[in-house]
């Protein structure tokens, strides 16, 4: 377990900064060392004993209209950002014979998400709050699990769905906390949407790359890995201006609005 969620932040920055000072000679060579091929089956990444696990469903809804509201919001995303942190590290230690471009682009997306648990960890403690206070759910690692076999189904699902999300509901939610008059919070989750578009952008750049590699119609993989439980991460409306420059197609956001409907009526017969 990692006790401190502020220190593994850092660490996460520290790691990309120091990735950076290798040469591209130098970080090929270290992915190309005989123990870069053993991989151990993680079933939980290093956490802190606080916040609480339990189910989503048994999180209480707040609105933004209320301080405490706003304190459930920002432990929410703090929650987020934190396991975003193990998401993309994990991106890199699972999955190997891949590019140092490939390991490059995941370090520098850890660095970020710890950056923004940085942020919103401070900002709670400003409003005399801190990461942990409050129960919180394990719904992205749930994914990180279901995703674990293979990097194509990865780069999929996790960066492309998951992530994606956020591209949709922040713009609303900086518009609640700006008309809360809270421009501080809104400043801090404008800061994580824009560098949100870069992740999906780096999740959409290898979900492309593996599957040229393996000669794959990469829209006929999406809707084949959307298909059954996986479309119900999927809720509209989607911000088709974030997503298409992120580098979805718009191809692909049609898929997602027939696998969505298709989720719908199944639901319902």
């Amino acid at each position: 377990m990692h006790e401190h969620p502020q220190e593994k932040a850092q660490l996460s920055i520290a790691l990309y900064a120091n990735w950076q000072t290798l040469t591209e000679s130098q970080k090929v060579e270290a992915l190309a060392k005989p123990s870069a091929s053993t991989v151990l089956k993680l079933e939980e990444p290093g956490r802190p004993t606080k916040p609480e696990l339990v189910d989503a469903k048994h999180l209480a809804r707040r609105g933004l209209g209320s301080l405490a509201g706003r304190i459930a919001l920002l432990h929410s995303l703090a929650h987020i950002e934190f396991n975003a942190i193990n998401l993309a590290l994990d991106a890199v230690y699972r999955f190997r014979d891949v590019p140092a471009d490939y390991v490059t682009d995941w370090l520098k997306v850890a660095s970020d998400e710890g950056e923004h648990f940085m942020l919103l960890s401070d900002h709670l403690r400003s409003h005399n709050s801190f990461y942990g206070e409050l129960n919180a759910h394990t719904g992205l690692w749930d994914m990180a699990l279901r995703t674990d076999h293979d990097i194509l189904v990865r780069m999929a699902l996790v960066p492309r769905i998951l992530e994606a999300r956020g591209l949709d509901v922040a713009p609303p939610m900086i518009k609640k906390l700006e008309a809360q008059k809270d421009f501080d919070s809104a400043a801090i989750l404008q800061r994580i949407y824009t560098d949100e578009i870069t992740h999906v952008a780096i999740g959409n750049r290898w979900f492309r790359y593996v599957c040229e590699q393996r000669q794959l119609n990469g829209a006929a993989v999406f809707r084949d890995l959307l298909a059954g439980p996986c479309s119900a991460y999927l809720r509209s409306p989607y911000n088709d201006e974030a997503r298409l420059e992120a580098g979805f197609t718009v191809e692909e956001m049609q898929v997602i609005r027939d696998m969505e409907n298709e989720y719908r009526e199944s639901m319902l017969t």
